[in-house]
């Protein structure tokens, strides 16, 4: 694999993010830094909506004008995701030059394919989803995701024969059964897709915070139209043509599974009428909960990524997401759990490791530990659970990956009890296999360290510092580095406890 090119959806910025939507950019993050991990290069892509009704409606109220609104709220955004050590490598904006341009030619090519013609659209439409619903798909009378009465429209509008690429893309969704995971998503949009599909409109007539329809004065691009496409602004279609051809294709879009239809239906089919490649493969994951509620801005039900954060810092909210949930279902969270979860995977766990290897390095070698005379019981385990870190995280089976990075440190903790260095320190004829033990566990847990900065990159960083590793965690790589006996010689440093034991 050459390159690797992730994709979160962009958010609408109609309120600040909750942790569901944090959520999606952790699990993208990981991947990415999984990636360059294995020396691809990669490229992650994430963004805001800003062209939606809701947004400015909520400018409105905040009596900003609606650009002004949306330049305050890439502020707020990028300071969460930064906060969360979200190592995204593009960030587009629907309101940006270039998306403009993107989106005007787009529209150009598929209005010369013959896919865009003008008509009436009746039927309901949700505000909050900025979506066209039809009457199956309501809950006595609601919209399921938001459960509020959708308006009944009626206008002029232009539509995308969406119901030309039923066949084309059944086809393609045979040919190509890994397009579409985890596979209850592309059950049902196959679903969708054998039942037919209907045009869809692409314009809102008398609106003017959006982009121009080309050639049609008083309209503006549907919304969801204009936000997939921004996929591309964000490796140069229209305006940077090298990075495009070196991009594109992306190979992996990363999505709620409430959006899924847009993505997996609309969007390669906007693609196939533009002549565009579509992208590798699409993800929906499944939704944070709260209480036993879907996290909703409108619904109230959020929970603020930076309360976390503030409390226990970005790591251990990144670990929490990452070990408790499934990477496609859908998971809870507490923060009874989430401190639950803190204490024995960090506090008793993995610090308390880190503690007791540096500490008996400290204490028996002055911190000095020798390099390899042979490999043992632990390199053994750390080949063997490195090849069940790959197999889970190639498959984006995020917890399987952590599974295997945590069985490391559940054996070191197991060989250390077992070869009991306090004693072998007591035996001065013992002097070699305490050195061999010491530096097996240090050695051991500097892999196991490596295996989770994906997960958890700042802790690992203060890890590899008391191991006596020197090297950034930005330049460690599977391949030369994940290998037994790669870090000879070292110092190692102890510390007070990384994570502190919490009170429930």
């Amino acid at each position: 694999m050459k390159k690797f090119y992730i994709t979160t959806a962009i958010d609408y910025v109609n309120s600040k993010p909750h942790l569901g939507t944090a959520y999606e950019k952790i699990g993208a993050d990981v991947i990415a830094r999984y990636m360059r991990l294995k020396g691809v290069e990669t490229f992650l892509l994430m963004g805001n909506d800003e062209h939606s009704l809701n947004v400015q409606r909520s400018a409105e109220k905040s009596g900003l004008d609606p650009m002004e609104y949306c330049d305050q709220m890439e502020v707020d955004f990028r300071a969460v995701w930064d906060s969360l050590n979200i190592s995204y490598d593009g960030f587009v904006r629907t309101t940006d030059r270039n998306h403009e341009l993107s989106v005007t030619r787009f529209i150009e090519r598929i209005a010369e394919a013959g896919d865009i013609y003008e008509g009436f659209y009746e039927g309901w439409y949700c505000v909050s989803c900025e979506a066209f619903k039809q009457e199956k798909d309501l809950v006595e009378g609601a919209c399921p995701t938001h459960r509020i009465k959708p308006s009944w429209i009626k206008e002029k509008n232009y539509f995308f024969r969406l119901s030309k690429y039923q066949k084309p893309l059944l086809d393609y969704y045979r040919s190509r059964s890994g397009f579409l995971e985890p596979e209850i998503r592309r059950n049902e949009i196959l679903r969708v897709l054998e039942s037919g599909l209907e045009d869809i409109s692409i314009s809102r007539a008398g609106q003017s915070w959006g982009i121009p329809l080309p050639k049609v004065a008083g309209s503006v691009v549907y919304v969801w139209f204009d936000a997939l496409i921004s996929y591309m602004t964000g490796v140069g279609f229209e305006h940077d043509t090298e990075s495009f051809e070196h991009w594109w294709p992306a190979d992996l879009h990363i999505i709620g599974k409430d959006i899924t239809r847009f993505h997996s239906i609309i969007w390669p089919s906007m693609l196939m009428s533009a002549r565009i490649s579509i992208p590798e493969k699409v993800f929906g994951h499944g939704w944070i909960n709260h209480r036993g509620e879907k996290m909703s801005k409108s619904l109230g039900t959020s929970v603020d990524p930076l309360d976390a954060v503030d409390r226990f810092g970005a790591d251990p909210l990144r670990l929490y997401l990452v070990r408790e949930i499934v990477w496609g279902n859908d998971g809870d969270f507490s923060w009874d759990r989430f401190k639950d979860r803190y204490n024995s995977d960090l506090a008793n766990n993995l610090g308390n490791l880190v503690n007791r290897v540096t500490s008996m390095g400290v204490r028996y070698r002055d911190g000095h530990l020798s390099g390899p005379s042979g490999s043992g019981k632990l390199a053994s385990i750390c080949e063997s659970k490195l090849g069940e870190y790959c197999t889970a995280m190639d498959h984006y089976a995020l917890q399987g990956g952590s599974n295997a990075a945590f069985g490391i440190i559940d054996s070191i903790n197991e060989f250390i009890n077992e070869t009991e260095p306090w004693a072998l320190s007591r035996d001065a004829s013992r002097v070699d296999r305490l050195n061999q033990v010491l530096y097996d566990t240090a050695e051991a847990l500097r892999i196991a360290t490596l295996l989770l900065i994906p997960i958890i990159p700042n802790s690992c960083g203060e890890i590899f510092r008391r191991l006596g590793v020197s090297q950034e965690i930005s330049n460690v790589r599977l391949a030369k580095d994940a290998v037994w006996g790669a870090l000879g010689d070292r110092k190692v440093v102890s510390g007070s406890p990384i994570w502190p034991r919490l009170d429930r």
